[in-house]
């Protein structure tokens, strides 16, 4: 095998952590674009107010809904309220749905780092007695996305600097099973981060979501979860974890050193070798065997003989 086969065994895990970079590059271009489908389709949470009604079926308090459906009817009337509101990881974008129910993005704000989207600032009810009496539910659920979002934007920063510096400590590993064992560590790391921004992500939009649609149901606004962008997240994650499990098979094969080795041939206990007739003394042990005269007979030319017993 040698260091091609060590190259073979490193190429399946750098492969799925060049994958789980390209999911996390994706997140993080989501929304960044207004003019690029593949950004725009890319988004974490969905408000949808194209329906938005001024004459709601069901007010559960009429005093106080009241004065945020004139702040919303005010927001739709001077074209502030748009159609739709995407959400990002570093900013959102909104637009307008033509007859078709196609989604056409004329804007997106700037890039900001721990971004959260606000819907008082967006909706531009800031300056008016609706942001104080928004529904419990909303206000609260908002609050706990606004601290969370801090947290989910760090793990996701953090998972894509180790993805990056699992890839370098990768080149590494080619050569040694130590440098399968810190790419594995790094990998590890990156895995435990991915995860929990996928997580924090997955549970922060989803219940936010859900405020937004049981809060303003009434009013025909709707929200959703943006189901391409937990894709390419989750689909990040399942390629993390498969690379860390190949660096840690890395780790114990492929050790790159050549499998050719020196064959030993030894001799089996039954092998026949002459031994040296005591007769001979030092005389050359390459003589054969059927040239040594035996006990008993003489040499008569080239043959044996018995030897002869002469009077004297």
């Amino acid at each position: 095998m040698g260091k091609l086969g060590r190259f073979a065994c490193i190429f399946v895990p750098m492969a799925l952590t060049i994958a789980s970079l390209i999911c996390l590059i994706l997140v993080f271009s989501g929304q960044l674009n207004k003019n690029m489908a593949l950004q725009n389709d890319l988004y974490f949470f969905k408000a949808d107010t194209k329906d938005f009604t001024e004459n709601p079926d069901v007010l559960e308090n009429s005093n106080l809904d009241n004065v945020l459906l004139q702040a919303l009817t005010g927001a739709a009337k001077s074209k502030d309220l748009k159609d739709f509101y995407q959400v990002g990881l570093w900013n959102y974008c909104e637009g307008d749905t033509d007859d078709k129910n196609k989604d056409t993005v004329t804007y997106c704000s700037p890039r900001k780092a721990n971004f959260w989207f606000n819907p008082i600032d967006v909706w531009e009810l800031k300056n008016t007695t609706a942001q104080q009496i928004f529904p419990d539910k909303l206000k609260n659920g908002i609050d706990a996305y606004h601290k969370v979002s801090k947290w989910m934007f760090s793990a996701y920063v953090i998972a894509i600097c180790l993805t990056a510096a699992e890839l370098v400590v990768g080149i590494f590993a080619i050569f040694s099973r130590w440098g399968s064992l810190v790419t594995t560590i790094v990998s590890s790391a990156q895995t435990l981060f991915i995860v929990a921004a996928a997580v924090t992500s997955t549970a922060l939009y989803g219940a936010l979501a859900g405020t937004f649609e049981s809060a303003l149901k009434p009013y025909k606004i709707k929200a959703s979860l943006g189901t391409k962008m937990l894709s390419v997240v989750w689909l990040g994650v399942a390629f993390s974890i498969a690379s860390g499990f190949f660096w840690l098979i890395s780790v114990c094969c492929c050790s790159g050193k050549s499998g050719h080795k020196k064959v030993v041939v030894e001799k089996t206990p039954y092998t026949y070798e002459r031994v040296a007739s005591p007769y001979l003394g030092h005389r050359d042990q390459g003589n054969e065997l059927h040239n040594m005269p035996h006990s008993g007979t003489t040499t008569s030319g080239s043959a044996y003989e018995p030897f002869r017993h002469e009077r004297v």
